[in-house]
Parts: structure tokens; C-alpha cells; sequence
């Protein structure tokens, strides 16, 4: 517990001033989404290493990203990339839906499991190419993408409800610029909330598997 506390500390030294996020951050155990030899490391506030060569996000950015959305109770969430299903947990805290796409079956499975272990019922998950979005469930009221696109998919906007939030990464393989955008009826007013680096978001409106 004085882990946990010690990273709630830092978030708000780095900016979290969300206390509902800062509240999910605490109350959901990062060390259940972490492989047996990470475990120990679970309060660090940095990215580690999953399966499938991919990684559960820094504390810090899960936190930023989930604050930027501004969600509220009965909203409904696209998440693009499941993972280690830690980001999802933590938006499950804080709406009604929680839809999340992976590409990699053998993680979603595994996210599934832990979302059972934590009796988490209002998480839905699907797997497929996140570029495209889960129309079937679409319109949403804020969409986050946990890997990185060249440029932001069409099929985000037109499965986003006007005036509501998007949170990605955009950019090129190696680097990225972590973007807010907020749709209108034309467009995405677009700002960035720092520096950062993910996993390339593989499928037809992102990158192209190697």
C-alpha cells in the first residue's frame, strides 16, 4: 500500500489533478496486469514489458490520458489496444462502457481473465484491427488509442460523437506526439499533451505488419 501511495504522490507532483482518475489509479493493483517476474515491479512509474513484444503503459501516461478525456459516469469508451488490460481497468472505474479492441487474441484473452478476477462487468472486448473502430456499438463518447498511428483514422471520427475526445499518439515509429482532439463537425481542433513513445498500431488505417 505505501507503493501505491508513493506513486499516487508523484501523479499529482506531475500534473494528475483528477482525484476520480487519481482514485481508480489507487484502487485498481497495476501488479494483477504484470507477468510473474514484474510483479515487484508494479509501483514504478514506468512501462513494462507484456506479451506479444508489446508493453502496459507508465502510470503517468496511463493517468494523463485517461484525465484528458474528461469522462464521465454514463459515458460509453472506445478503447483501441487492450493489452495488458490495465487501461482498461482503470477507464472501467470511471464510466458505464468500456469497448476495447485487440489485435493479439492470446493478450485480450489474457485481459479477459483479470477483468474476471476483478469482477469488472462493464468492460465488452472484441478482437480485430483497431484502426477500424468497433462500429457496431458506435456513436462513443471518447475514444483512446493505446498505440501509434502515422495520422488519426478516419474511422475514429466518424465513430465519435461531435464535441467529445480523443486521446492518441501520432507520429513516426520511434517517437510520437500524444494528441488530444476534439471533434467537430468538420474536423479535429487538435492539441498535444507531450512527448511519448508506444507500439505501432498495426492495420489498415495505421501501419502495416512488418
Amino acid at each position: 500500500m505505501e507503493h501505491v501511495q508513493e506513486l499516487i504522490e508523484t501523479l499529482k507532483q506531475q500534473g494528475i489533478r483528477d482525484e476520480r482518475v487519481l482514485k481508480a489509479m489507487q484502487n485498481v493493483p497495476r501488479e494483477i496486469f504484470l507477468p510473474e517476474n514484474l510483479k515487484s515491479h508494479a509501483y514504478e512509474n514506468r512501462a513494462l514489458p507484456i506479451d506479444c513484444d508489446q508493453t502496459i503503459s507508465q502510470p503517468y501516461i496511463v493517468a494523463l490520458m485517461t484525465q484528458a478525456l474528461q469522462l464521465q459516469s454514463i459515458d460509453r469508451v472506445l478503447e483501441i489496444g487492450t493489452g495488458s488490460g490495465y487501461q482498461t481497468a482503470i477507464l472501467s472505474q470511471l464510466c458505464k462502457t468500456v469497448y476495447t479492441v485487440e489485435r493479439w487474441e492470446e493478450l485480450g484473452q489474457i485481459a479477459q481473465e483479470r477483468f474476471r478476477q476483478l469482477e469488472l462487468n462493464n468492460i465488452e472486448t472484441v478482437f480485430g484491427d483497431g484502426t477500424l473502430g468497433w462500429p457496431e456499438h458506435a456513436p462513443y463518447d471518447a475514444i483512446i488509442v493505446t498505440a501509434a498511428t502515422p495520422s488519426i483514422p478516419s474511422a475514429y471520427f466518424e465513430q465519435l460523437t461531435p464535441g467529445k475526445r480523443l486521446v492518441i499518439p501520432v507520429g513516426g515509429s520511434e517517437a510520437q506526439e500524444l494528441i488530444l482532439a476534439i471533434r467537430d463537425e468538420t474536423g479535429w481542433e487538435c492539441s498535444t499533451l507531450c512527448g511519448c513513445r508506444f507500439v505501432k498500431l498495426i492495420g489498415e488505417q495505421g501501419w502495416k505488419a512488418d
